[in-house]
């Protein structure tokens, strides 16, 4: 295994196990919050496979045009679809039946088809912002993702480019850091990894 691998899973185990001991009876939430490119996607799908999970990505709860006011963007956490959020996942995670919402797709800045969530035993809501305190407290457990800036900045730069990496640190990570230090994100999660 290389050193990323080993590290995922240790990530991995020391999730599942946290999860093993907060775990209702019924449908189980995991929310995973973080840093950008600090691996949430990742983790996420992986302990959906382990755990016979789903995950419910943020990423498709971007903020569309029309809501994206100066007032909104200013406040910690106003660049998500909070709202929508709130109406078509935060119900059904504790139903343990199948749901749907709609994905927001960023590159066409428009909705883009459903997401199916079957009836599974765990639910894992990955990405920046499922921890908003507006959400009130839904999971069982939560774990915050992190990164060190040196790091963040290749996996950016590699994933998406030099371009999008100065978007990222122009517009993106200073919302994600405001959003963090705001409501207390990583120091409120259970665990950090």
């Amino acid at each position: 295994l290389s050193r990323r691998q080993r590290q995922m899973c240790i990530r991995d185990r020391r999730i599942i196990e946290a999860y093993q001991k907060v775990k209702p009876a019924g449908c189980g939430v995991i929310a995973m919050d973080g840093r950008a490119a600090a691996g949430k996607t990742t983790l996420a799908e992986e302990l959906a496979v382990t755990l016979g999970g789903a995950v419910v990505h943020m990423d498709d709860f971007f903020l569309p045009g029309e809501l994206r006011t100066p007032e909104r963007l200013a406040a910690p956490g106003g660049n998500v679809h909070a709202e929508r959020f709130a109406e078509e996942v935060l119900p059904y995670l504790r139903r343990g039946e199948a749901f749907r919402y709609r994905r927001f797709d960023c590159h066409r800045m428009d909705y883009n088809g459903w997401v199916e969530i079957p009836t599974v035993p765990v639910i894992i809501v990955e990405g920046a912002y499922s921890q908003y305190p507006q959400f009130g407290h839904y999971a069982d457990l939560t774990a915050f993702c992190d990164i060190t800036p040196e790091e963040q900045k290749r996996r950016i730069t590699a994933r998406n480019g030099e371009e999008h990496w100065m978007v990222f640190r122009e517009q993106w990570i200073p919302l994600e850091e405001k959003y963090l230090a705001e409501y207390h994100i990583k120091e409120n999660a259970m665990l950090t990894v």
